[in-house]
């Protein structure tokens, strides 16, 4: 390759051979230009200046970038494709005369390099925050099936491919060289990462599913033994013996007394942190400047940059508050800004127009997709072994197959060790965009785990034999809401003869990891010591003081899930199919202050709520909550009643509240005048008469005839100051009179049109209103 002085920032360049060149560079270098009319007797123009044409490179990738992702984000595009599609745009893959001319000018050589060199800086943070993520105590977690799919994942390729990929190449002895190191590419394709699994499953939304969980499981015993045999390959690729055995101690102590030195450091950051304060930035400093000079070190012992960031980042505590402080203050900067320069840089390597046989072609590409197929394979069969479905095991090799971001800069590293011709790397690049593709594209079909919900025996109040338990999954998000879903099981009246199982739920949003996290305080107090403070202290105390106020009719277990916020409904769902529910309640996402004002809205918790409306596989109740009922030593319980299946689901929950005597329930039936009676409407007369012939002191009946929506608005907000709590069926026709108009002026779709009425502010009433849905699809 000839390059011409002109197009480069040097003085002179000239080439003695394939791999040297001969060069003159400016000393001091042109960092800084004179402007665009300055000086170019001493050449500092923008464009022979490192940072002004360092910043141009950055703009010119960023908006190539932006417009690709623009174009292509109907496509379902894995999130780094746009980047690599930037890559090929701007790099030597597309050769057009004009636009050549401008490459040349814009990514002069050796600008490359200096580019390339600063935006590593953000894939050395982008691993350390992956490390940082992993939860090592996952591995004593896991269960066998993890362990032996990582395990057979992992070693198979390795012991099948490399003798059968060197037969190959030994029928074709002229091109091996052409092609590449066959160990060295064997190892990179059989190695899968963590960060890049993690990023998958979260971009697929089933991070917390059980595919999901099982796939966390495995891939983090299969990263850390990869990260092990590519840190031996490392050593022992020295020519030098008695070096080797210097740079293995030095590997074993460095893998060793980082953790044990720096990790009981962080502890004392945390201890020195006040709670619920963050952890001062000057720690934060200090720990990114650790950061790089760790990875120094490491390349003083012959291994990777990446190594002292990766092994620092597993000795950070996860979570809050020190490990999600470091993911959020270099998300951006990391994860936005450097690592997608770092991954167009990357591709703008590939070079498909080089001279090239297509028999060296064939190999590579041979080579590739073998090796994908041997890994996916077995990862399936052991997958089969362990009684899953074959279509979750074939996701679940899928999964462990995919390719991203972290596969970029390992090939990168190869390339530019000369461990991997040009070749070869251009048909990796392009390997890793197309499986990335594939596997994203397969799973959204293979794999829906909301399946497991639907077609399932009916699990709602009415269904319920009676004197049978009623079993309800109570969701908390903040201590506040504790409050009101005791006032809620008090409304259920638990006693002897109809106890109640409450399965509390305490959900937090999974922040500073990437492993989601699913806790039975039951089975963790068995466990673990007592002196070891829990998630969840608040939410444990709460329902365990409401068992003990009512021995023999309450039995509480508490839980935590830690998972992403559009992930979160997975954990409600799956706690409630294996708890049998019968009804799950969830709080509202707004709270009201005292005067009435808005205090807090929380938009993740609203758009749970609506998904959990919508794939539950019990009947849900979403609490409204203003003011506390159980120091009342009455409570004005009121049922609005329209008609419907969700209305005669509130009717059964509310004539469980009459139990209780100092529960005073009336039953609102709202009329039309002209009504057709069909099968809904005989159902619901048999439910209101059966509640009629009750004859109880505490419960009344009133029938009121409204014929639109204002007619039922005005009845409301009649009756809206004289009860404590509302029990109202979140839907009703379409073509309902009652409710003619109503959803019109809706603000929020998941409480109804009843349910958002009460819930108004204009009706400036601190009765709280309890919406129920029946279960959603039935058998």
């Amino acid at each position: 390759m000839n390059i011409n002085a002109n197009e480069t920032l040097l003085l002179s360049i000239e080439r003695i051979n394939f791999f040297t060149y001969n060069v003159c560079i400016a000393a001091p270098p042109n960092i800084v230009s004179d402007g665009l009319w300055g000086d170019q007797l001493n050449s500092r123009i923008p464009m022979k200046s490192s940072l002004p044409l360092f910043e141009l490179q950055l703009l010119i990738i960023f908006a190539v970038t932006q417009i690709c992702r623009y174009i292509l984000k109907s496509f379902d595009l894995p999130q780094f494709i746009p980047q690599m599609i930037a890559g090929i745009i701007l790099g030597p893959a597309i050769q057009v005369e004009m636009v050549d001319k401008y490459k040349k000018m814009l990514f002069p050589y050796p600008s490359q390099d200096t580019l390339a060199a600063i935006t590593s800086i953000g894939y050395a943070l982008f691993i350390f925050t992956s490390g940082v993520q992993m939860d090592l105590s996952m591995i004593t977690r896991t269960g066998h099936r993890a362990w032996t799919i990582a395990i057979i994942g992992l070693a198979a390729p390795l012991f099948i491919c490399i003798p059968v990929i060197l037969n190959v190449a030994h029928l074709n002895i002229h091109v091996t060289d052409q092609v590449f190191n066959i160990a060295a590419i064997v190892q990179s394709e059989t190695v899968i990462s963590f960060a890049v699994v993690a990023s998958l499953l979260n971009e697929l939304k089933i991070l917390n599913s059980e595919l999901g969980r099982l796939a966390l499981s495995s891939v983090l015993v299969s990263d850390l033994m990869s990260k092990t045999i590519t840190c031996l390959t490392n050593v022992f690729m020295d020519t030098d013996k008695d070096h080797i055995l210097v740079l293995f101690a030095s590997m074993i102590a460095f893998s060793i007394f980082i953790p044990l030195i720096f990790r009981p450091a962080m502890f004392w950051i945390i201890k020195h942190t006040a709670e619920g304060r963050p952890v001062s930035d000057g720690y934060v400093y200090i720990i990114i400047t650790i950061v790089f000079a760790l990875g120094w070190l490491a390349v003083k012992i012959n291994q990777d940059f990446t190594l002292g960031a990766f092994v620092l980042g597993l000795a950070v505590p996860e979570g809050p508050p020190l490990g999600s402080v470091l993911v959020k203050k270099l998300h951006f900067f990391a994860n936005c800004f450097f690592l997608p320069i770092f991954v167009t840089c990357g591709m703008m390597k590939a070079d498909f127009f080089s001279h090239y046989s297509p028999k060296a072609v064939f190999i590579t590409a041979f080579s590739t997709l073998f090796i994908h197929l041997v890994k996916v394979i077995a990862c399936i069969i052991p997958a089969l072994f362990c009684k899953m479905p074959f279509k979750d095991a074939l996701s679940l090799g899928l999964i462990l197959n995919v390719k991203g971001v972290v596969e970029v800069g390992v090939y990168g590293i190869l390339y530019d060790d000369g461990y991997i011709g040009g070749l070869s790397y251009a048909v990796i690049m392009v390997n890793i965009m197309v499986i990335a593709c594939m596997v994203k594209w397969s799973l959204k079909h293979l794999y829906d785990p909301s399946r497991k919900y639907t077609g399932y025996q009916k699990r709602n109040i009415m269904s319920l034999k009676p004197d049978s338990e009623l079993r309800i999954v109570a969701c908390v998000y903040k201590t506040h809401h504790l409050s009101p879903m005791k006032d809620v099981l008090d409304l259920c009246c638990p006693t002897a003869e109809q106890p109640i199982v409450v399965d509390a739920l305490h959900l937090i949003e999974l922040v500073g990891r990437a492993s989601p996290i699913f806790i039975s305080h039951r089975i963790q107090r068995t466990i673990s010591s007592s002196c070891q403070k829990s998630y969840s202290d608040d939410v444990i105390l709460a329902f365990d003081l409401y068992e003990h106020d009512h021995i023999g009719a309450v039995t509480s277990h508490a839980y935590t899930a830690i998972s992403p916020p559009t992930m979160m409904h997975e954990d409600v769902c799956q706690l409630a199919l294996d708890k049998v529910a019968s009804i799950i309640i969830l709080p509202f996402h707004i709270r009201w202050s005292n005067d009435g004002g808005i205090e807090s809205d929380d938009k993740n918790t609203r758009a749970l709520n609506c998904k959990l409306l919508e794939i539950a596989p019990c009947s849900v109740g979403i609490l409204v909550s203003r003011s506390s009922i159980q120091s009342a030593s009455t409570i004005r319980l009121a049922l609005i009643f329209l008609g419907g299946k969700d209305d005669r689901e509130a009717l059964y929950l509310a004539k469980r509240a009459t139990r209780n005597s100092r529960i005073k329930l009336v039953v609102y039936h709202l009329v039309p005048k002209d009504q057709t009676p069909d099968m809904e409407y005989l159902r619901d007369s048999v439910a209101l008469e059966h509640i009629k012939k009750l004859n109880l002191e505490n419960l009344s009946y009133e029938k009121l005839m409204v014929n639109s929506g204002p007619e039922t608005s005005l009845v409301l907000r009649q009756i809206v100051n004289e009860h404590d709590f509302f029990i109202v069926g979140r839907r009703h026709d379409l073509d309902s009179p009652q409710t003619e108009g109503l959803t019109t002026w809706s603000e929020f779709s998941e409480l109804g049109a009843i349910g958002d009425l009460l819930a108004s502010s204009d009706f400036e009433s601190r009765a709280c209103v309890l919406v129920v849905q029946q279960q959603f699809k039935e058998t």
